[in-house]
């Protein structure tokens, strides 16, 4: 296995074959880029369905914390399908144009790593950007460290979509999802991140003008480029991140594009009460 760093900050690509990454020392490894460099690509890798989640498996217990929205089959239920075509409920979709971390909104813990593989690329836009919320942290002044060091956040569904659908045009159970989690969160390793994006409604303690000032700052902050890494799909690549180190968003792409991208997810186990 060989990995490149893509950048100093953020990512690496790693070059493994299907075989390869059913072997236990490989998928360690995997495990451990994940917590230095927050976003791993495995270029034109082509997994099967059942592979990914075998993959998934290995990366930890799996979770489909969407399984109200279509995605899959009768076979890989824990498989999530991320398209415009046919989908019931575009809107969460949509929002994905945005920055965010997912299962921030939901009463469990935040997943601990998201894995996603391409099936059918856009012919324009489609693209995944990636903020590194490890390396915007520890790019922060010791005063704002310790400013933000006890603030807590409230997730809201509402908020992760507000740039496309009114509280209205939800679905009434997910129209309630929110969640309170810390500005500042500290992972298994002893790292700490910035929990933030477009889920992030307002700062506990602080009028929303204020805390909602303060977390477009924070975001603006964390999309700069140093930070971030724009990935460009092909057909067959797989790409798996740290949902709680790092932001992601999609390049905006046409409904009629067929992009069509397979999701799985690894449970959380850092829960912040």
């Amino acid at each position: 296995m060989q990995v490149e760093n893509i950048k100093p900050n953020i990512g690496a690509i790693v070059h493994a074959t299907r075989e390869e990454l059913k072997d236990e020392a490989v998928v360690a490894r995997c495990r451990e880029l994940l917590d230095q460099r927050g976003v791993l690509v495995f270029p034109r890798v082509g997994l099967s369905d059942a592979e990914q989640l075998a993959f998934t498996d290995a990366l930890g217990p799996r979770i489909n914390f969407t399984s109200r929205v279509p995605g899959g089959d009768s076979s890989t239920q824990d498989v999530y399908t991320v398209t415009l075509d046919d989908n019931n409920e575009p809107e969460y979709v949509l929002g994905t144009f945005f920055w965010h971390a997912d299962g921030i909104t939901s009463d469990i813990a935040p997943p601990y790593a998201t894995i996603l593989s391409a099936r059918k690329v856009a012919p324009r836009g489609g693209e995944t950007e990636f903020a590194s919320t490890y390396a915007a942290y520890e790019a922060l002044s010791p005063e704002q460290k310790a400013e933000y060091a006890d603030l807590r956040v409230v997730h809201t569904v509402i908020a992760a979509v507000r740039e496309v659908a009114s509280p209205e045009e939800l679905d009434p159970i997910r129209r309630a999802f929110a969640h309170e989690h810390p500005l500042v969160w500290t992972h298994h390793n002893g790292r700490k991140s910035l929990l933030i994006g477009y889920t992030a409604d307002y700062v506990v303690g602080r009028s929303k003008a204020e805390g909602r000032a303060l977390l477009t700052r924070l975001l603006e902050f964390a999309g700069r480029p140093e930070f971030t890494y724009q990935h460009a799909w092909q057909e067959g690549d797989l790409v798996v991140w740290d949902n709680t180190g790092a932001l992601h968003r999609v390049v905006p792409y046409g409904a009629d594009s067929g992009r069509r991208m397979h999701r799985t997810s690894v449970a959380g186990f850092e829960e912040v009460a």
